[in-house]
């Protein structure tokens, strides 16, 4: 049986340069990315519309349209009649970089501005970060055994004890908390947490995680089990 393969998020690429949408396309999809190319501003209206994506990358550029039309068209919807979700996350990549146009980018309701040529794994990092943040608006609380964990507020309850947590703490307890017996593996941990897609010898994840295991449980460390060799995994068992 081969394994499933388990997307972190679909995402509407536009992009009318059928080289760059191409090799944008396979690296997101190696990065377990569902991708839907759109070569013209009505193609990703299309997708936008129907497939109700995680977030958008829009080119300026296009053949029938400008992209900040596109971009005002998802803003402005209300979300029921038009069938678009106005809080798509959106980030614009271009190739004009004068200030003028990162603002006017920004005005229209872009959640970023990455100007042409970009380093795909800086794009990559934008991309989590940017996903990470949309998620927090919409989740409400959650529960893992005594863990509390609330991504709106920021704010993470162990028993009913209030435990203070860094941002990057907190960050890797909602990756662990999202899935609380699967094992994260440190590169997936890395990418998540820290935007690193790259393997690296970094000691930074293996000491967060060791505070935030003192943190949550100073006692009797039930919490952030090592995986000696993998990664990490919330709970055991």
């Amino acid at each position: 049986m081969l394994p499933q393969r388990r997307e972190i998020a679909s995402v509407v690429v536009c992009e009318d340069d059928t080289p760059t949408l191409e090799l944008l396309c396979d690296n997101l999809m190696a990065d377990r990315f569902g991708v839907l190319p759109a070569p013209s501003a009505s193609d990703a209206l299309r997708l936008c519309r129907y497939k109700q994506p995680d977030l958008m990358l829009l080119d300026l550029t296009l053949p029938d349209a400008s992209g900040l039309d596109v971009l005002r068209e998802i803003r402005e919807a209300d979300g029921v009649v038009s069938r678009f979700d106005p809080r798509l996350p959106v980030i614009v990549l271009s190739g004009r970089g004068a200030d003028e146009d990162r603002v006017r980018g920004l005005e229209f309701g872009a959640d970023d501005y990455v100007v042409k040529p970009y380093v795909y794994a800086e794009l990559r990092a934008r991309i989590a970060a940017i996903l990470r943040r949309a998620d927090q608006r919409r989740s409400g609380p959650l529960r893992v055994g005594d863990i509390v964990v609330d991504p709106g507020r920021r704010r993470t309850w162990v028993g009913g004890r209030e435990v203070q947590l860094s941002k990057k703490e907190f960050s890797l307890l909602r990756v662990l908390a999202g899935d609380p017996h699967r094992v994260f593996s440190k590169r997936e941990l890395l990418g998540e947490v820290w935007g690193q897609r790259m393997p690296t010898k970094t000691r930074t994840l293996d000491s967060h995680a060791s505070r935030l295991r003192r943190k949550l449980d100073p006692e009797r460390a039930r919490f952030v089990i090592n995986c000696w060799g993998v990664g990490y995994r919330l709970l055991d068992g």
